[in-house]
């Protein structure tokens, strides 16, 4: 599934959809049974803070918070009606989020129209006053707090706990404290739990880990992995190529679950899985290569969390080259695991890191299997983009498998022997090193002037993606050269599966205001659609633009449309695409 990176328009219609789903239908005032209320997280300008970390503060200004960070909550409130919303730590041009008031009332609830229940991150109100330092006790920030639009102090009731007493002394009216406590208990009315307060344990277990969710868990794992780079068709392996797999790496035998997750009822890994679906065909040898951390895990603290010594690596290192010697091809299995990409919430549970490179020793592995003159084939496993130029420069083939759940070990095992193929798309931007951050696609005309000595261009770009087949894509064609600002439109194109097996496509629109009052940019994703084809078959593709989808904020902060050129891109990535133009007039 294809989602935009700085999040845009066309990630807002899959989160309304998405909202929809959770909530069991279009603005809901009751939340149907076996649905729940959704909770949009994380509100303000989360994801764009001071050297990549947590709770830092930001510098993003108004337009671009309204045009990119706040699109999606936006839909996700006035399109599904979303019933929960959770602040995040960051400040905002000087004022924590969760003190806030613009932010949380004059924006959230009266210029969106928000309903629900706005409850706060962890700890994050206590915060106000220990990380902060915007109040000097509890009660301060509980008033901070509670009268920027808060309605639930968690995981405890810190600074809420005071609002008793504060109430009883006249430093806050009980009209605050009734407005809150009227949205909580109309969450709850919502949900039904005081005529329904208790689950059916007994549906609970047997719809969690069942086979349809087990098969959607496959299903939602397969479409994820991203094929980025596939010389010589390397992948899938053939039938019958190679007698003897090496199958190295820290990722080998794990099934990363990522952050927040409890063990599911069945877990496989690739070299599970692989063993399971290859049978006695093909030798497996397996060697770890490396280790990235010997304890810990994402709950741990960060004194808990110990790291592979590189000792011990150069061991393992040299014992896996010897067991690759006779090998006919390598798997290696790296990235990172939920000890060492995790969310930094706090002092003693640190979660950011100063590079982006592979963790740990996995560079010197990938370069010492090289020597052994053997092909190979890469997968990552990793929350964010990690910039893994060594491996993609030693490899033939390249995934990027993220953290794929419960399902890891088949579906990745199934991708590396064909039974499916491959049809994901990059949901955000590769770079080079970290010294290419930030990285992404939609960026202004001024950005990308270029480095000294150094490629300015990503890794791999924002929505690329290959398959186990071809497809070519022909001109884009307009209904209509001119419209008015206040009109819709269509542009179409032509799709043909120029392979031998039936794929995939994620096929994207992109559009480009050509020259406008305040700087756009470059390229924004707009709208995408998949559509599977199968060998030889073709398919047009229709996408309808609406002025919303060319409106921005302009000098006066004011969404309008404004008269002038417009550029059409669709295309299989953000940078390689098929273009038109048509005319807005006034």
């Amino acid at each position: 599934m294809l989602m935009t990176q700085n999040v845009g328009m066309a990630e807002s219609g899959r989160a309304v959809a998405e909202i929809k789903a959770y909530q069991g239908g279009e603005r809901v005032e009751k939340i149907a049974p076996r649905h729940v209320i959704a909770t949009l997280k994380h509100f303000g300008i989360h994801g764009a803070s001071e050297g990549g970390l947590n709770v830092a503060p930001n510098f993003v200004d108004e337009r671009t918070a309204r045009e990119v960070y706040f699109q999606s909550f936006e839909a996700c409130v006035k399109q599904a009606g979303a019933l929960g919303l959770m602040p995040c730590y960051n400040e905002w041009s000087g004022i924590p989020a969760h003190s806030n008031q613009w932010l949380l009332t004059e924006l959230l609830r009266k210029e969106w129209g928000f309903k629900g229940l706005v409850v706060s991150d962890y700890n994050a109100v206590q915060d106000l006053e220990t990380l902060h330092k915007i109040a000097p006790n509890p009660e301060a920030a509980a008033i901070w707090a509670l009268k920027a639009g808060v309605d639930l102090e968690t995981p405890s009731t810190y600074s809420f706990k005071t609002l008793v007493d504060l109430v009883k002394k006249g430093s806050i009216s009980i009209d605050w404290v009734d407005a809150a406590v009227s949205r909580v208990l109309a969450a709850k009315f919502r949900l039904g739990l005081f005529e329904n307060p208790y689950t059916d344990a007994e549906e609970a277990k047997r719809v969690i880990g069942c086979d349809a969710n087990r098969k959607l868990a496959y299903r939602a794992a397969s479409e994820a992995m991203v094929l980025l780079k596939n010389e010589g068709n390397i992948l899938p392996l053939p039938k019958g190529k190679y007698k003897k797999i090496a199958i190295v790496g820290p990722n080998a035998d794990r099934c990363i679950l990522g952050g927040y997750s409890n063990v599911p009822k069945q877990t496989i890994s690739p070299l599970q899985a692989l063993k399971n679906k290859m049978g006695k065909e093909v030798e497996l040898i397996y060697a770890e290569g490396v280790r990235l951390t010997d304890k810990g895990d994402w709950f741990s603290d960060s004194k808990d969390i110990k790291v592979s010594s590189h000792a011990d690596n150069a061991v393992r290192i040299q014992e896996a080259v010897a067991k690759c010697q006779n090998a006919d091809l390598i798997l290696y299995f790296g990235g990172s695991n939920e000890a060492v990409f995790r969310e930094g919430w706090a002092s003693d549970h640190l979660g950011d890191l100063t590079d982006i490179d592979l963790f740990g020793d996995q560079n010197e592995l990938i370069l010492a299997l090289k020597k052994t003159n053997k092909p190979m084939v890469g997968f990552v496993f990793a929350g964010p983009p990690l910039a893994c130029k060594t491996l993609n420069d030693n490899v033939l083939g390249l995934v990027q498998c993220w953290f794929l759940g419960q399902e890891t070990g088949d579906a990745v095992a199934d991708l590396i022997m064909g039974t499916i193929a491959p049809s994901g798309k990059l949901p955000i931007t590769i770079p080079r090193s970290v010294g290419h951050i930030p990285a992404y696609y939609n960026y202004k005309p001024s950005a990308r002037r270029g480095y000294a000595f150094e490629d300015v261009k990503p890794l791999y770009p924002f929505g690329h993606g290959l398959n186990y087949t071809t497809f070519k894509y022909g001109a884009p064609i307009v209904s209509e050269s001119k419209i008015k600002q206040n009109q819709k439109m269509s542009v179409s194109i032509s799709i043909t599966n120029t392979g031998d097996r039936t794929g995939m496509e994620v096929v994207q629109l992109y559009v480009r205001d050509v020259v406008s009052s305040v700087t756009r940019p470059v390229k924004e994703l707009k709208d995408f659609k998949k559509i599977t084809l199968k060998a030889g078959e073709s398919q047009l593709v229709t996408f309808v633009i609406t002025p919303e989808q060319l409106s921005f904020y302009n000098r006066s902060l004011k969404k309008v449309v404004e008269a002038g050129e417009f550029e059409v891109m669709i295309g299989g990535s953000s940078e390689r695409v098929q273009k038109v133009s048509f005319i807005v007039v006034d």
